[in-house]
């Protein structure tokens, strides 16, 4: 063990093994990275997104968890959320009815797959300390001091929590929140003699003619489960099991008959739920308690502080909710986003400025990606709740996520649009916003977000202190050849790379660049009087932004007058200005 690294990583699971191996293999840093536990160990989160296979393929991981026996392909998902037709959707349907390439992820062991990253991380030249835990991070003005479980300590450049949800380090300087609203308990085990979901026998069943493996998401009156095909080793054999799980309310378990902690009381329950009820009859569970983790929806305050070198990654800087099995894919592509960050706060191509802007960019940004996704998840439970009017559970859900929303996250609703997958889903297949619930929380949000100054009649010009330079800034979340939101309109060149990606994602690697290879070009506006205080980055070329602010420059004119002449972009940019202050408006006399 040196006294001292450059990057000190804590916690080896997959988004510090992701980050290390980014790190090492694109850096001469020296990096470091500490996990408290030895792998292999269990894990919760056995289901994944697809973005997933793009981040392994780029930090070199991929070939290694395809050449072992730990997973199995999946293809989407199968939500049965309601007595009636359940929703079924393939990840990027919209591209794959256009190209019919399919888009795919896996199911896995987790034991073994975060094993093999961490092993990788080792490969790619990251020094790895197991079983040995970070007890404290110290900043000073050089990076800080990092304290170790055995009384030891190191000396970092740049320090790093990667330790997931029950971070007790960054916890200790960095307030984490509760989702209130997906306060959850995940109790599940490991079943060997389960059907398969694709060999459902249903019309709707999307999945059964090719043997294309989904997850199953049921909904019941206290919660919903999860139905994941993982193959694992019993008793020394190799064996294809399935993961059952119920998601609930820790208040749901106080009522009599629903301690769903207790097997006998689980299997009773999960036996009765429509579909899964059909592929685990005869299922048998390899260990006779129960598995839970508990509470684990929560958005830490800052992701990132530039003069403390401390950065949060993963789980360690928010979870929002595991309908979606989207948390690996998101703590890879944020471990991406880390690893530009940390290369090019280091490589001297930045003056201070822009890398503190950066860095405001990757705690900003990714802000507004967990409040905006916990907005559209709390979107769905609103739906799921008007089937289930006496459930405690769902009666706590769809009512809003307690986020303590602020402008930040108004920003992000103005300059994003609804996730496709939860799109396509929600809206069994007509992909259009206005089929969904007005009332719904995200919906609600997106009006609130919207400035009701802007009437036609009100007087919009440039605040007198509102700047803009060139600089730099990362696409966040940056998935790399995943279908973009609807208002994210990509060339035709991109888009036929893509489709060629997933035709072998090892062999055409190079066909879809990753957005997160390296930063882009930005118009970045500011506050003159606070240069290094909340800014807007916008992109020249999409957004429209020297054209408009040559408008706006032009002095006072009516919003009424301004708006016809505006693209898109260009009039999502005018309300983020007016909502981070950069528009004067004067209202309708």
């Amino acid at each position: 063990m040196r006294e001292y690294y450059d990057v000190v990583i804590m916690g080896g699971g997959p988004a510090g093994s992701t980050l290390g191996a980014l790190l090492a293999q694109r850096t001469d840093l020296r990096i470091a990275i500490f996990d408290k536990e030895v792998f292999p160990r269990e894990h919760i989160g056995e289901s994944f997104a697809h973005p997933v296979v793009p981040a392994l393929q780029e930090s070199g991981a991929l070939a290694k968890v395809l050449a072992s026996p730990c997973w199995v392909k999946k293809f989407g998902g199968v939500y049965a959320w309601d007595p009636g037709k359940p929703a079924v959707a393939l990840f990027d349907q919209a591209p794959f009815e256009k190209d019919g390439v399919r888009r795919w992820t896996m199911h896995v062991d987790r034991a073994e797959f975060d094993h093999i990253l961490l092993d990788h991380a080792a490969d790619v030249g990251v020094e790895v300390f197991q079983g040995v835990a970070v007890t404290a991070y110290e900043p000073d003005r050089n990076g800080g001091l990092v304290r170790l479980g055995d009384g030891g300590a190191v000396r970092a450049g740049y320090f790093v929590d990667a330790s997931g949800r029950q971070s007790s380090v960054s916890a200790a300087r960095n307030k984490r929140g509760w989702l209130s609203n997906f306060k959850n308990i995940a109790i599940w085990q490991h079943f060997t003699k389960g059907g398969q979901t694709q060999n459902l026998a249903e019309d709707w069943n999307i999945f059964t003619e090719d043997n294309l493996s989904p997850i199953g998401c049921f909904a019941f009156r206290d919660g919903w489960c999860w139905y994941i095909p993982v193959p694992k080793v019993i008793d020394g054999r190799r064996v294809l099991t399935h993961s059952v799980g119920i998601v609930t309310n820790p208040a749901v378990l106080k009522e009599p008959g629903r301690d769903y902690t207790d097997q006998k009381t689980f299997l009773e329950a999960v036996r009765q739920v429509p579909y899964l009820k059909d592929l685990i009859q005869e299922a048998v569970p390899v260990a006779d308690t129960m598995l839970t983790a508990t509470n684990y929806s929560r958005v830490s305050d800052e992701f990132a502080d530039y003069d403390e070198r401390h950065l949060l990654v993963g789980d360690a800087a928010f979870f929002v909710d595991p309908l979606f099995s989207s948390g690996v894919a998101v703590a890879l592509t944020q471990a991406a986003a880390a690893a530009l960050l940390i290369r090019k706060t280091v490589d001297g191509s930045l003056d201070e400025t822009d890398q503190r802007h950066l860095w405001q960019d990757y705690n900003a940004k990714w802000h507004g990606t967990a409040e905006t996704f916990a907005l559209m998840i709390d979107q769905w439970y609103h739906a799921i709740a008007k089937n289930n009017p006496g459930s405690v559970y769902w009666n706590t859900r769809g009512t809003g996520a307690d986020l303590g929303i602020r402008e930040q996250t108004f920003d992000a609703l103005l300059n994003t649009a609804f996730q496709p997958a939860l799109l396509e889903v929600m809206t069994h297949g007509s992909r259009k916003v206005e089929d969904l619930d007005a009332a719904g929380p995200y919906l609600t949000a997106t009006a609130l977000a919207e400035p009701a100054e802007l009437t036609d009649d009100a007087l919009v010009s440039l605040a007198p202190t509102a700047g803009i330079r060139d600089s730099v800034t990362f696409v966040v979340p940056g998935f790399k050849a995943t279908n973009p939101p609807a208002n994210v309109q990509l060339p035709p060149a991109i888009i036929d790379g893509m489709t060629e990606y997933w035709r072998n994602p090892i062999t055409n690697a190079g066909a879809s660049p990753s957005p997160l290879r390296d930063t882009i070009p930005c118009r970045r506006i500011f506050s003159t009087e606070d240069p290094h205080g909340p800014t807007i980055d916008a992109d020249p070329q999409r957004d429209g932004v020297d054209e408009l602010w040559k408008l706006l420059g032009e002095g006072p004119v009516k919003f009424g007058e301004l708006a016809p002449r505006l693209t898109p972009p260009q009039t999502r940019l005018v309300k983020r200005m007016c909502v981070s202050g950069f528009l004067t408006v004067q209202p309708a006399s």
